[in-house]
This record gives C-alpha cells, structure tokens and sequence, in this order.
C-alpha cells in the first residue's frame, strides 16, 4: 500500500462518501426496516433507493486511479503480471471470505424472524467455491451477502487493467491508447447491453476514465498525450450519452473530471478530522463487507420488538448504520490488518530464504 499523503485526501473522501451511500441504499432497499423508513420519510428512503446505490460509479473511477497509481511501478514480465494478480486476489478474497462466514452467522440468527428473501438460504458448498474464486455472478449462483458481485467485477477490472498494462511492457503511450480504447469500447457497446453486466467490460468506461484521469494529472513527459486521450474518451463518452443518457455514465465522467483536475492537489485537513478521513477510507472496504450482517440482525430486532409506530425507524435505522461503522472499523483492524499482516510475513519468506 501507498504511503497516505494530504495528496490523496480528496479520494479518501469521495470513499467515505461512496460508500456510506452504499451502506443506506441497502437499508433503504431491504428488510422491514426499509418499508417503515419508507413510510416515516418517503422521500427520503426514495432517494436513497433509487439514487445511493450510483455510488457505484465513484468506486469505480477511483479503483481505475488507484489501480494506474499503483501498476505503473509493477515489473511487466510474465511473472510479474501473475504475482500481481495473485496478490491483488488475496487482498480482496481473504477478507471476503472472513466477512461471509459472519454473514452466515448472522443469517443463522436472523432467519427465524424474517420472511422472504432477505436471508440467504444455508450455503452449500458449491456457492462457497463459486464465491471464493469470485466467479458467482459468472455462474449465476445465489449471493451470500448484498452486493458481493462488486467484489468479482473489481477482481475483473483489476486484473484487465494489468493485462493492459502488461501488453504494453510499461511504455504510457501504448498502455494510454490501450486503456482508453477498451474505455471507448465499453462506453459505447458494452455498457448498453446489461447481458454483459457480470463481465468487466460492462464497467470499463468508468474504470478506465480514473486510470486516464490519473495519467492526464500527472506533470510529467507524455502527460499532454495522456490528457488528449482522456479528453477524447470523454468526448466519445458524451456523445454516447447523447444517443443514450445514462445517469451513472455522467457521473463517471464528472467525478473522473475532478480527479484528473485536482486529484494529486494538497488538501490539508485539521488534525483530528485528517486522522477520522483516514480512518473511514481505511475501512470502507471493510464497511462494504460487514454492513449487511448488521443490517440483518437490524431488520431480525425489528421484526422481533414489532414496533408499530414507523418514526422509530428513521433513529433504529441510524443506529444500525452507526453499528456498521464501528463494526467495519473492528473488521478493519482485527481481521483485514492481520491478514494483511500475515501475507506481507508470507511474501517476505522466500526473499529471506533466498539470502
């Protein structure tokens, strides 16, 4: 992981607020909880359900930042190209994993006091093995948890945004025109066709406008050539806009727009509000885990207290969505540090060996 600067505050803020969007769409979208939200403020349950989960969009331009930040020092020989993605694999899976057994468990807990689909069902072993090789949207296997087809598609676009990079042996003006060709060609083929939608190819455009607004920020040789391109990808994305508007579309390109234009700008918070942004951003990964076991045990507490007046909904449901943070915050550092920890100690034994 980068070193954190003031430098890339501004991207710790567009994930803290990404994802609690994510977080309150889902609580907005599922359980009892979110029909009596929705009878208490209508109008806000309504936004958040149809609106929150574009958040989506930001994710995505800042993985494809993130991901070009930190390729472009990766050795781009073959066994470069697999020890990435093996590590990047690890990174995300390990985590995934942990996370899914307490959903489990929280489903285990929950599901006496709940009807329809909100629970997911006791997981066989073959969900578990499609879930672990993040091929279940693939293969059309049930979720185990809200919104784990992010995890398999991030997995997707990580590892196509290497492939890129790898075929173009580190030289920018082919990894440029590469990454925003296959940009180019989501943003006006395969983004229209929600056939694709379990397929990297569906969220390209937006992960590939991040890499290029990464590039077109940076002061250095061939910036002017990358900053072309990402205003060409741009100008192709309009256009296919106005064929067919796409509201999530719009919002790639704005929030690419403020990262190639002030991404890499210092932005000095106060001390205490610096360390609670970092914080939050070091967690949101773990956030976007857990929240939905909390949400579940929320929505069962619900159902079980049959609480008749729906204003109680609006607090129980800040309540639940405190629960998550501080739930994701203990993930984070009690399990996602540690296991970061382990593989760190695991990758360092065969350079000590090799002393």
């Amino acid at each position: 992981m980068l070193p954190q600067r003031p430098a890339y505050r501004l991207i710790d803020l567009l994930k803290i607020v990404a994802a609690q969007c994510i977080v309150l769409h889902h609580f907005a979208l599922y359980g009892p909880l979110s029909d009596a939200t929705a009878q208490a403020a209508p109008e806000l349950a309504a936004w958040f359900y149809d609106y929150a989960r574009m958040a989506v969009q930001v994710f995505l331009v800042v993985a494809g930042y993130l991901a070009a930040r930190s390729l472009g020092q990766t050795d781009w020989n073959r066994q470069g190209l697999l020890r990435t993605l093996w590590q990047r694999y690890e990174r995300l899976v390990l985590p995934f994993a942990a996370a899914l057994l307490i959903t489990m468990l929280c489903s285990a807990l929950a599901r006496p006091h709940l009807d329809g689909d909100l629970v997911p069902a006791s997981p066989q072993l073959g969900q578990w093995l499609a879930h672990a090789s993040l091929l279940h949207s693939v293969l059309g296997v049930d979720s185990l948890s809200a919104g784990v087809w992010y995890v398999a598609i991030d997995f997707q676009l990580y590892a196509l945004m290497a492939l890129l990079l790898w075929l173009s042996r580190g030289n920018r003006w082919v990894a440029g025109a590469l990454v925003a060709a296959m940009a180019v060609a989501s943003l006006t083929w395969f983004n229209l066709d929600a056939d694709y939608d379990v397929w990297a190819l569906y969220f390209f455009g937006a992960y590939g406008l991040g890499a290029l607004a990464w590039w077109a920020g940076l002061r250095a040789r061939h910036s002017g050539y990358v900053l072309a391109l990402y205003l060409g990808t741009v100008s192709v994305g309009l256009g296919a806009l106005a064929l067919e508007f796409r509201e999530r579309i719009a919002l790639a390109m704005g929030v690419s727009t403020v990262l190639a234009s002030f991404g890499s700008t210092p932005l000095h918070l106060p001390r205490r509000v610096d360390a609670w942004v970092r914080r939050l951003s070091n967690s949101s990964y773990a956030l976007f885990l857990v929240h939905f076991s909390v949400l579940l045990l929320a929505n069962a507490l619900w159902a079980v207290l049959d609480i008749a007046d729906a204003d109680w909904a609006l607090p129980f449901t800040a309540s639940a969505w405190s629960l998550s943070l501080l739930a994701s915050y203990a993930f984070h550092t009690q399990v996602e540090l540690r296991i970061a920890q382990w593989r760190n100690g695991s990758a360092a034994l065969p350079a000590q060996a090799a002393k």
